[in-house]
């Protein structure tokens, strides 16, 4: 093998995380490897709502965004099942957009600040301790520093802890496209499946309609997307179903090691009550791109790790604080009392559409609040405990 790294950062998984993280390191003059299975465009199950932090970091890291990739969204539909909770309008703060185009133009971008391409070839292993990437082709590869951004899958994960994301802990998602006419009502079935939710998004080609909940809890989930599609007019037999695991409500205890870290899906930062991921996938590639080159700069590649956690501290507090809020909110006995204050409270609605946006964190609410929603919801008071 080589004497020195052929590669200062090696990417490996070229979705929103990779490509930001390639992005960045590339245009601050780093050599870097971005590696994926797939050739691009290719398919991602994913419902592609934007929110307002999503369109902040991507900005941030790529410019922005062209309005061909954005459909805009006027409303939000909250139902159970069949029956109307609610409805918000005026200005959201969602956009929606096809993953596969989001994500070519990402990778795209990140080849063109200098990222070399890999794309379309698989890896046979990665030895953590030397950064060293054997493809499947037999070319191999060596990066000072390793990012794993490659899913809920995550072949670095499983190098590097030596685990694979417990599957039947972890979400699990299937989901159609329905071509038709443009839409612009966003709906969001908080009951269409236990410790989940269905989603009907509005795009330029038609619709998304997806359901995402706990793998263990949810049954048999191909029967209730059948179904789910037929309530809302759409014959199962007449659409492509995608399937995939999701690492929705399962956040990793460690997030890397030395010189190899996690970013993205496969680090598991998803907000299990929004279940937004797009947002803290571009700034966890954004930061582990930053924690690296630091650590290079430093002459201790194994120091990246380290610079990382500390610098994603504030977003693994947020994912763990709205893990718990999720388990509460699905409870057998607070699901229907926090349905109640959805159908009810105005506030608490915009309070929702808040957290999503990224104008408002979990950490916002804090215990005493959370205190004092349960109790007004246990008596029956409605909301204002997130006032």
């Amino acid at each position: 093998m080589a004497a020195s790294p052929t590669h200062d950062l090696i990417v490996i998984g070229a979705g929103p995380a990779g490509a930001t993280a390639a992005r960045v390191a590339a245009g601050l003059g780093a050599r870097v490897a971005l590696i994926d299975k797939a050739a691009f465009p290719r398919e991602k199950l994913c419902g592609g709502a934007l929110t307002t932090r999503a369109s902040r970091y991507l900005a941030a890291s790529h410019g922005p965004l062209p309005t061909g990739l954005l459909h805009p969204c006027k409303a939000v539909r909250f139902t159970d099942g069949p029956r109307l909770l609610a409805e918000e309008r005026g200005a959201l703060p969602l956009t929606l957009t096809m993953r596969r185009a989001l994500d070519a133009h990402l990778w795209r971008g990140a080849l063109a600040s200098g990222a070399e391409d890999w794309t379309g070839r698989r890896i046979a292993a990665l030895d953590p301790a030397s950064g060293i990437v054997r493809l499947e082709d037999g070319a191999w590869l060596q990066g000072a520093a390793v990012i794993g951004a490659d899913g809920v899958h995550s072949m670095v994960a499983r190098a590097l802890l030596g685990d694979a994301a417990p599957l039947r802990r972890v979400g699990f998602a299937l989901e159609a496209e329905v071509d038709g006419p443009p839409g612009e009502v966003m709906e969001l079935d908080l009951t269409a499946v236990p410790y989940g939710y269905g989603w009907d998004f509005p795009k330029a080609h038609g619709r998304t309609l997806g359901l995402g909940g706990v793998q263990a809890l949810s049954g048999d989930m191909m029967g209730r997307f059948r179904a789910w599609l037929a309530a809302r007019g759409v014959d199962p037999a007449g659409v492509r179903i995608k399937g995939h695991h999701l690492p929705f409500g399962q956040m990793r205890t460690r997030i890397g090691e030395g010189r190899v870290v996690l970013a993205g899906d496969a680090a598991g930062l998803v907000d299990p009550v929004t279940g937004e991921g797009i947002a803290w996938a571009v700034l966890s590639g954004q930061r582990a791109a930053q924690a690296a080159l630091a650590a290079l700069a430093q002459g201790q590649p194994d120091r990246t790790h380290a610079l990382y956690g500390a610098a994603m501290r504030d977003v693994l507090g947020e994912v763990r604080r709205a893990g718990r809020i999720a388990r509460l909110a699905h409870h057998p006995f607070w699901q229907p009392r926090v349905l109640a204050a959805i159908a009810g409270s105005g506030h608490l609605r915009r309070r929702y559409l808040q957290l999503l946006a990224g104008e408002m964190d979990h950490a916002d609410i804090g215990l005493s609040r959370m205190v004092r929603l349960m109790l007004r919801l246990t008596l029956g008071r409605g909301a204002g405990g997130l006032g």
